[in-house]
């Protein structure tokens, strides 16, 4: 990745052709949007804001110039500037700003609380909306045989109750897997190391941590907000946990094959092994284990 990181720092038009390709084969590929994104956070952290917006005017003409082109309208260009491109060059400013992976991550994640809230002012009861749109595949599967009337009734209800929470949750994880991107991109071409060093640091502070149970008991009870802001929240604390075991295992000198299997079984066993992040971080809000780890590598009472 960091000869692509080379040719998008060599200018604009570099970086405007790879923003803009990567941007459109998003709406064929989503991962691409990942890409696209990191270009114009790379560009924000290491030249600046107004470099950034810069770029984004010359991709988002470029987009909706091609659209228009090949589509008759040039309004996919400006959703693409909404969806992928302002939302990471916001946050590369911030990053930019304060130096603190922390605080970013925070702020993103709040981004998806105000998700959240307007989508519940916006729909009142967002899982009956969720409900009805997915209702077409429930009856799909069905006629086809390949579910039962009463389990499917059930997989699909409690489907609804958390698609507004994984959607925010899904939107924030892009934005800030797109930021960690650049910023490592940043860090191969200028900082050797430096990402790792800021990752592995990353805490989400302790207020997250009540939050997150608040909300989860609150969610278990009576549902509706508490359940869907969940999710958000616990996006933080897996980020926490996989800093953290990041973290140990630079600590401990153990082989870089432990990390790869975390991260397959991360993405087989997605909801166990985000389970266990989750609790990991949690519990390092207030154990703050990779200081302990620390002293006791180094011998330190």
């Amino acid at each position: 990745m960091k000869p692509l990181a080379n040719f998008i720092m060599r200018g604009y038009s570099p970086a405007t052709l790879v923003t803009t390709v990567a941007g459109l084969l998003s709406l064929l590929i989503p991962f691409i949007g990942v890409i696209s994104s990191a270009a114009v956070g790379l560009v924000t952290l290491r030249q600046g804001v107004r470099p950034g917006a810069l770029l984004l005017g010359a991709s988002t003409l470029a987009s909706g110039l091609i659209a228009w082109l090949a589509l008759g309208s040039p309004l996919i260009g400006l959703g693409v500037l909404l969806v992928l491109w302002v939302p990471i060059w916001g946050l590369a400013a911030i990053l930019r700003g304060t130096r603190s992976l922390s605080l970013t991550a925070r702020l993103a994640a709040l981004g998806g609380v105000v998700v959240v809230l307007v989508v519940h002012l916006t729909l009142g009861d967002p899982a009956l909306y969720w409900r009805e749109l997915i209702e077409p595949l429930r009856e799909s599967l069905l006629s086809d045989g390949l579910v039962e009337a009463a389990t499917s009734q059930v997989l699909f209800d409690r489907l609804a109750q958390w698609m507004t929470g994984a959607f925010a949750a899904a939107l924030v994880l892009q934005y800030l897997v797109s930021l960690f991107v650049a910023r490592a991109w940043q860090a191969q071409l200028y900082n050797p190391g430096g990402f790792g060093a800021e990752f592995r640091a990353l805490r989400v502070g302790a207020s997250v941590g009540w939050l997150f149970v608040l909300c989860l008991a609150w969610g278990v009870l009576a549902q509706g907000l508490g359940l869907d802001l969940v999710p958000v929240l616990g996006l933080l604390l897996l980020l926490q946990g996989l800093a953290v075991v990041h973290r140990l295992r630079e600590l401990r000198g153990a082989n870089q094959g432990w990390l790869v299997a975390l991260y397959v079984l991360l993405v087989f066993f997605m909801p166990q092994m985000a389970l266990l992040l989750i609790s990991l971080g949690l519990i390092d809000l207030w154990a703050d284990i990779r200081t302990r780890v620390a002293q006791r590598v180094s011998g330190k009472p």
